[in-house]
C-alpha cells in the first residue's frame, strides 16, 4: 500500500543533490563502530560506499566537511585515542574541515552551520554512523536551518538495538530511520551512484 509522505503534502522537492551543488557531510565515521562494542552490523561495505562517494566528491571539487563526536576520556568515542579517530580510508585531507560535536545533531553548538553556509549550497549530502542516531539527526538539523538534505542508504550502517516491545535488527533500525528521513527530513538514496 502506498503512503503520502509528509515531503509530498508539502509539495517539498524530491530531486536528490549532485555533487557539484551540495555539501558532502560524513558523520561520525569513527574506528569504534569497526569494533568492540560499538561496532555496527555492515559497517565494511557502508565505509566502502562512503570511501567511493568521498572519491568521487573529491574528483567534482565538492566542498567536503568530516565530523566525529567526542565523549570525553574513558568512552568509546575519545577522539584523543585510535578507537576515537576517523576511519583512515575517509580520513580528511589538506582543506578538508573537521567539526566536532558533543551530540547526535552535528549543528548543535559546532560550527558545522558556519561551514555549510560558507560553502554557499543550500543542498547537503549527508552520510555516516549511525542511521537512526547522527545520521537522523543531523538530516533534521539540516532541514530545520533551511538546508535541502539527501542521504545515501548504504554509506550508512547501525547496530541492531532492543526494545521493550520487541528486539529490532539492524536492517530493520537502518530502513525505519531513513524512512523517517524520507518522510519529512530529506531526499534518500539507494547508492552514491544515485547522484550525479
Amino acid at each position: 500500500m502506498a503512503t503520502t509522505t509528509l515531503r509530498e503534502l508539502n509539495g517539498f522537492d524530491q530531486t536528490p543533490a549532485s555533487l557539484a551543488d551540495a555539501t558532502l557531510i560524513l558523520v561520525d565515521y569513527q574506528n569504534t563502530y569497526t569494533r568492540g562494542v560499538m561496532e555496527l552490523t555492515g559497517w565494511q561495505s557502508a565505509l566502502d560506499s562512503a570511501a567511493a562517494l568521498l572519491a568521487r566528491a573529491r574528483e567534482a571539487g565538492t566542498k567536503i566537511i568530516h565530523v566525529l563526536n567526542d565523549g570525553g576520556a574513558g568512552t568509546p568515542y575519545d577522539i584523543r585515542t585510535d578507537i576515537g579517530r576517523i576511519h583512515p580510508s575517509v580520513a580528511p585531507v589538506e582543506g578538508e574541515p573537521v567539526v566536532v560535536k558533543a551530540v547526535p545533531n552535528a549543528f548543535f553548538e559546532t560550527d558545522l552551520g558556519e561551514h555549510v553556509d560558507a560553502a554557499g549550497n543550500k543542498n547537503v549530502i549527508v552520510i555516516g554512523f549511525m542511521t537512526n542516531m547522527c545520521v537522523t539527526f543531523t538530516v533534521e538539523g539540516a532541514f530545520l536551518r533551511g538546508n535541502q538534505p539527501t542521504v545515501v542508504a548504504d554509506a550508512c550502517a547501525t547496530r541492531p538495538l532492543q526494545t521493550v516491545v520487541a528486539d529490532l535488527s539492524a536492517d530493520q533500525i537502518h530502513h525505519s530511520a531513513l524512512a523517517t528521513i524520507a518522510d519529512l527530513y530529506g531526499v534518500v538514496v539507494a547508492s552514491g551512484s544515485s547522484l550525479s
